[in-house]
């Protein structure tokens, strides 16, 4: 069975992997800090078992969630102009 410790421990590596795979960024810059975050509640959940990081962890799931859905966009590339004729 699992436990709070294995199970954020399990959220901290899907995301940092996930950082791994992104493109340079911002996206990239929030998916490792929301991986570091979810560390920090691993260890925090290691030293005292209580349910006080559950509201951490839905904040850090909320900010991932909305890392995914925001809208890609090119870098450097501006609004297009049609031709003068």
């Amino acid at each position: 069975m699992f436990d709070a410790v294995d199970y954020l421990h399990a959220y901290a590596v899907k995301a940092i992997c996930k950082a791994r795979r992104m493109p340079f960024g911002r996206s990239k810059h929030l998916q490792r800090a929301v991986g570091r975050i979810y560390l920090l509640l691993t260890k925090e959940a290691a030293l005292a078992p209580n349910v006080d990081h559950l509201d951490d962890f839905r904040a850090a799931r909320e900010v991932e969630k909305s890392i995914t859905s925001a809208p890609k966009t090119s870098v450097g590339m501006g609004p297009t102009k049609a031709p003068v004729t």
